[in-house]
């Protein structure tokens, strides 16, 4: 699956071409790439749509995704590859301007996610719905650095529930 979705860069070829390098690109169970993480995909550019900017952070962690071919997988690629047991987002949502910084609040909506990497995965992506500090626990990563420092908890501290 891809991090960045193609159908969200199609302003210029360059631009659609860019999303299928391998960088931008994970092992995603089939039912996980074209389910939830669709879905939600789908539901971000519903909130770009109604006038929303989104900063949207995503990757794989863990190892060993179960897709099509049965069984636990752990790497591909002559094991070049390592297929990861979780998918994530972090997504933060501010309306349209500029200043991004200033626009950022408490209560600015953030959606975090983290999908189990599996064919038997439950086709609704609210149901994966954690806190932003969960993901930071997973991945060793931390969001929103720069936003001001009485912000950044009220963000990462509660699960999106809209």
């Amino acid at each position: 699956g891809h991090h960045t979705p193609s159908g969200d860069r199609t302003n210029t070829v360059a631009n659609n071409s860019s999303t299928f390098f391998m960088t931008n690109m994970m092992p995603q169970a089939a039912n996980n790439n074209s389910g939830p993480w669709a879905a939600l995909e789908d539901y971000c550019r519903s909130l770009v749509q109604a006038g929303n900017e989104l900063y949207i952070y995503t990757g794989g962690a863990g190892q060993g995704g179960t897709g099509t071919n049965g069984g636990v997988t752990n790497t591909i690629a002559g094991g070049k590859v390592v297929v990861p047991s979780v998918t994530w987002k972090v997504i933060l949502v501010i309306p349209n301007g500029s200043n991004d910084l200033d626009r950022i609040y408490k209560t600015t909506r953030t959606i975090a996610v983290m999908m189990p990497n599996s064919q038997t995965i439950v086709n609704n992506w609210q149901t994966y719905r954690v806190p932003v500090r969960k993901v930071e626990a997973l991945t060793g990563y931390t969001f929103f650095t720069n936003v001001r420092p009485i912000v950044r908890p009220s963000l990462k501290y509660r699960t999106d529930t809209q």
